[in-house]
């Protein structure tokens, strides 16, 4: 199974558009790790034809808050429907189990001993200064990291979280996670 990790920076902000629909942002950059060899790549918006290639042979995608903020705002772009792809999103597997929203940064800490390298709106300041590289870094090691969680997710069958001082661990129900969708991609873009 061909799984893509990702995730995506933006050049604007909510704020800025007036708007909560995450299709109201416009794309910096995407962070993709494909399992297919084990890579890391990133996409700019020049890029996203070559982006588009290694999604239309993807049997998983695999960010965090993704079905709520990446894929809206990347389906904007895309010429197809990513909605068609089977997609898991790690927040969402928490927000199913725990009942509130908790941040990657916390979801690693107590599950990988690691923290996030920055915050989005460092990302957002870097980008606005031309910063591409730090974007891009930032953004890649969020994809690491949300790699990780989901690879020990499915080893353990539970995330680790601190709260008040104590780890907790995190119940996630992973049996039908590698399951292959019912409804594939139709690579409609003959890529």
């Amino acid at each position: 199974m061909r799984i893509i990790t990702f995730d995506i920076e933006t050049t604007n902000q909510f704020s800025d558009v007036g708007s909560s629909d995450p299709a109201a942002l416009e794309l910096a950059i995407v962070g993709i790790h494909d399992s297919q060899d084990g890579s890391y790549d990133s996409f700019l918006m020049s890029d996203l034809p070559r982006l588009w290639k290694v999604l239309e042979k993807a049997d998983m995608l695999v960010g965090f808050n993704s079905d709520h903020f990446d894929i809206p705002l990347l389906n904007k772009y895309y010429p197809g429907d990513l909605t068609q792809l089977k997609s898991l999103d790690l927040l969402k597997e928490v927000y199913a189990v725990l009942g509130r929203r908790i941040k990657l940064d916390t979801i690693a800490e107590g599950t990988l001993g690691e923290r996030k390298s920055g915050h989005g709106l460092q990302s957002l300041k870097w980008w606005r200064e031309g910063k591409i590289d730090q974007v891009r870094e930032y953004c890649l090691k969020d994809v690491e990291i949300t790699r990780k969680i989901f690879d020990f997710a499915l080893k353990n069958g539970a995330v680790r979280y601190r709260e008040l001082g104590k780890l907790k661990d995190l119940k996630l129900d992973t049996r039908q996670w590698l399951k292959p969708s019912s409804r594939p991609l139709t690579q409609t873009l003959g890529f």
